[in-house]
């Protein structure tokens, strides 16, 4: 099993990913914070997040603080408010939508050669659907 963490970059669209084979953690959240840190970036970084318990614990909001890193969690249950919700739909609809993988080894290289292209492959439909006009229910 593998699963992915991901920050996505809303001017550039890139994604900054953690992979594991275990359940996300928030030692993940701390490696993804570190990775964000180092690229170096000239502009403030804030990263949005959901509610989930092992992104509000102290160890990642004292690891965001020493990498000077904002961390800004949205309101419960409110997903769509969330780009990288939207780029995992498309991720989704591209790897998994009417496909068929003889193993799971090219399943996963699919979602990785995705993850790793998109921005420069898929431009237009980021273009498209990574905009800041967010839908309230």
């Amino acid at each position: 099993m593998n699963t992915f963490l991901g920050a996505l970059n809303a001017v550039t669209h890139e994604l900054i990913t953690v992979t594991t084979d275990a359940d996300i953690n928030s030692q993940h959240v701390c490696r993804l914070l570190y990775r964000l840190a180092a690229q170096n970036l000239t502009v403030p970084i804030t990263v949005v997040l959901d509610n989930a318990r092992y992104q509000r614990c102290h160890l990642v909001q004292d690891t965001a603080k020493h990498l000077n890193i904002e961390l800004l969690f949205l309101p419960t249950y409110s997903p769509q408010f969330n780009l990288i919700e939207r780029f995992w739909k498309l991720v989704k609809k591209n790897c998994l939508n009417t496909r068929y993988y003889p193993t799971f080894q090219d399943f996963r290289k699919s979602i990785l050669h995705f993850i790793e292209t998109a921005h420069i492959e898929k431009k237009d439909p980021l273009k498209s659907l990574l905009t800041f006009n967010f839908q309230s229910f």
